[in-house]
C-alpha cells in the first residue's frame, strides 16, 4: 500500500447543454483549466470521456475535473473562493447537469 494516499477527492461531472457547440465545449474547458489553478487544490485533473467500452462506464458527460486536496478545510476554502464563484458565474449557462462525488 505504499501508493495509498489520503486528503479529500473531489470530482465532479460536467453535461453540456448543447453537446455539438464547439463554442461552449471550449469555454467550459478554458473555464475547467483556469478554475485548477486555484491554490489551495494538491493534485487537479481536468478530462473528457475516456475512449473505453465497459458495461460499467458512464460517458455520458463531456468534462470531468478531479480536485485533490490536503484536507478538508483546504476544499472548503476552494468552494468560497472568488475563482471558484467566478467561474460558476462565467459557466453555468452552458451545462444542463453536473454531479458531484466528494471522498475523504
Amino acid at each position: 500500500m505504499g501508493n495509498l494516499k489520503t486528503g479529500f477527492v473531489h470530482t465532479v461531472f460536467f453535461w453540456l447543454k448543447e453537446k455539438g457547440n464547439e463554442d461552449h465545449k471550449k469555454q467550459l474547458h478554458a473555464g475547467l483549466l483556469k478554475l485548477s489553478e486555484i491554490a489551495e487544490i494538491g493534485v487537479a485533473y481536468v478530462g473528457q470521456p475516456a475512449n473505453t467500452n465497459r458495461e460499467v462506464i458512464d460517458t455520458t458527460y463531456d468534462f470531468s475535473i478531479t480536485f485533490i486536496f490536503e484536507t478538508a478545510e483546504k476544499q472548503d476554502i476552494y468552494q468560497d473562493h472568488a475563482d471558484h464563484h467566478a467561474f460558476i458565474a462565467a459557466c453555468s449557462m452552458l451545462w444542463e447537469k453536473v454531479q458531484v462525488y466528494d471522498a475523504c
